[in-house]
């Protein structure tokens, strides 16, 4: 730090009162003055990184360092990539934050303080778990402080939180104490109820489709650092797509496509998907990624724009119809496909799988594109990936039939306990 030469410091670790900070970055100013910068992956600034800085803030001032500004480095949602190098004045954007952070310095010395009490005692704090433990980032001792809960802890049930702070107001631990008068939505009455629910308008809500019938899913990353021209910090870009097609006699055919290189597989992968859809047939899919995915593509792929929008309208949404015409125990509140898929289909469900869901899915394309693996290592994520892109849209077709064949199942007033 004593070399007038050396203009920052990156991962400059200081120590004051016992309490030690790692700062992104110290930038050397002028009169061996500095400007302390954190970095972080969001596109804006949050309440949480206000006390982040406050605290290295304070371990800085305190260890000697003479601050003259405080920053939040964080990535430009709005800038372009246009090719050639990257312009790192417009991916980034630094914000000064000096005032709002000298504005909370003054709690932090007595925050530390409690901090470090809490520490020093020999058991852990008894704080009963709640929406407090996900906030701003999830708890890593979640599991292990709700590991004797009910099964039917009332704070399982779905919807805001408030119904959660109000019913332990009231003493009400599970789900199935939960007075009758108490007010609750259609979901969570039905996860109280704990019965098979069938509404009496799910069968037309399942035949309104036009065969052949698709069933669409994508898979996309999204790359902090844009890699192809026209793109942007964190936007979406599909790599991957499998599409299950139920005709009107009854046959399946399948057929998927996976970008085989580094290239932007953006217009090679919406080529096939037009040819696979066709223009005829409703499109199955499972929440609104994959309209996001389409108009996305179309508005970079001007030529194909027509075709793209014209596959868009012929989406066909299950999730919403499942919401309002039916539930399983087995949901246990939510809809997820990963959830409702065991529940009503268990010999579908992801666990034989090497790649289990879209996240894993997004950092193995980009280990298999862009890393340093051999043949057979990029030969066995793309089988894996195939598989799992593979399994979702099997699994749409599966409960899209599971569904409609129970519409036609005798029903006793469409409660049935399972």
């Amino acid at each position: 730090a004593s070399n007038p030469s050396i203009p920052a410091i990156f991962e400059a670790t200081l120590k004051f009162e016992n309490v030690l900070v790692r700062v992104d970055i110290l930038e050397r100013l002028a009169d061996d003055r500095w400007r302390l910068i954190e970095v972080k992956a969001s596109t804006r600034t949050k309440d949480v990184h206000l006390d982040d800085l406050a605290i290295q803030t304070h371990v800085a001032m305190g260890a000697g360092v003479r601050l003259e500004g405080i920053a939040l480095l964080h990535l430009n949602r709005a800038y372009v990539y246009e090719g050639g190098e990257v312009n790192l004045d417009r991916l980034f954007v630094q914000q000064d934050l000096t005032v709002a952070v000298l504005a909370r310095l003054a709690e932090v010395p007595q925050g530390l303080l409690s901090m470090k009490a809490m520490l020093m005692e020999p058991t852990a704090p008894d704080v009963d778990p709640g929406h407090h433990c996900h906030t701003p980032y999830v708890c890593p001792f979640w599991d292990h402080c709700t590991q004797e809960k009910d099964p039917r802890w009332v704070f399982y049930l779905p919807g805001p939180k408030r119904t959660f702070d109000r019913l332990a107001e009231q003493g009400v631990h599970t789900i199935d104490t939960i007075p009758g008068g108490f007010k609750l939505s259609d979901t969570q009455q039905r996860m109280k109820d704990n019965v098979e629910w069938i509404g009496p308008d799910l069968r037309a809500a399942l035949q309104a489709v036009r065969y052949p019938v698709h069933h669409l899913d994508f898979e996309g990353f999204m790359p902090a650092v844009p890699l192809f021209p026209g793109t942007r910090p964190y936007q979406t870009l599909p790599f991957q797509w499998s599409n299950h097609t139920e005709h009107e006699d009854g046959i399946v055919r399948h057929e998927e496509y996976l970008c085989a290189n580094a290239g932007d597989p953006r217009e090679e992968l919406a080529l096939a998907l037009l040819r696979s859809v066709g223009r005829q047939g409703s499109i199955c899919v499972y929440s609104g990624y994959e309209w996001r995915i389409l108009m996305d593509l179309a508005d970079a792929l001007p030529r194909l724009k027509r075709e793209l929008s014209a596959v868009a309208a012929r989406l066909w949404d299950l999730l919403p119809i499942v919401r309002r015409h039916y539930y399983h125990p087995g949901f246990e509140g939510s809809f997820s496909i990963k959830v409702i898929l065991p529940a009503l289909a268990p010999s579908l469900d992801y666990s034989n799988l090497e790649i289990a869901d879209g996240g894993l899915a997004s950092l193995e394309y980009y280990r298999m594109a862009f890393g340093k693996t051999d043949a057979a290592e990029k030969t066995r994520i793309r089988a894996s990936l195939l598989e799992y892109c593979k399994r979702d849209t099997l699994a749409l077709l599966e409960i899209r039939k599971i569904l409609l064949q129970k519409t036609f199942e005798p029903r006793d007033q469409n409660l049935t306990p399972v």
